[in-house]
């Protein structure tokens, strides 16, 4: 192993950022542990406003929400506001059931199944960058 190798610091390379929201503490961080486990960069929320201000912050590739987030609308709310967003992530809800969302977010599996929610992330967060991919083919 050469000098140089040995002083450059090895990082594991995140895929994507994700901006996850849930009032729930076990659930949140055990997602939260899901998703890093499967590469991808997490950025937590415990409630609507501090997920709205990390929205404002940062920029991610996907918000994945509870849909019993401090309240009734909470979770809508918070997928609204990211679809405002200029960087456009995907949204989602996490939940036992898969289905659409009226509001347009898609709703993913419950974490119970870690391989089935971690394929759909990763189909999310690719159909964003296509999505991104085609934008910038046509503005160019």
């Amino acid at each position: 192993m050469s000098q140089s190798s040995q002083s450059i610091p090895r990082k594991s390379m995140r895929v994507a950022r994700v901006l996850l929201a849930e009032n729930n503490t076990t659930a949140r961080l055990t997602l939260q542990g899901v998703l890093e486990a499967g590469g991808y960069n997490v950025d937590a929320a415990a409630s609507l406003a501090e997920a709205m201000a990390k929205l404002e912050l940062g920029e991610y590739s996907l918000v994945l929400t509870g849909r019993g987030l401090e309240s009734a609308d909470a979770a809508t709310r918070l997928v609204a506001h990211a679809k405002q967003m200029d960087y456009r992530p995907a949204t989602a809800y996490f939940d036992a059931q898969t289905d659409e969302d009226p509001a347009g977010a898609r709703v993913v599996v419950a974490p119970e199944d870690i391989p089935e929610l971690l394929g759909q992330v990763a189909e999310l967060i690719s159909r964003r960058a296509s999505r991104q991919v085609h934008e910038m083919r046509m503005a160019g």
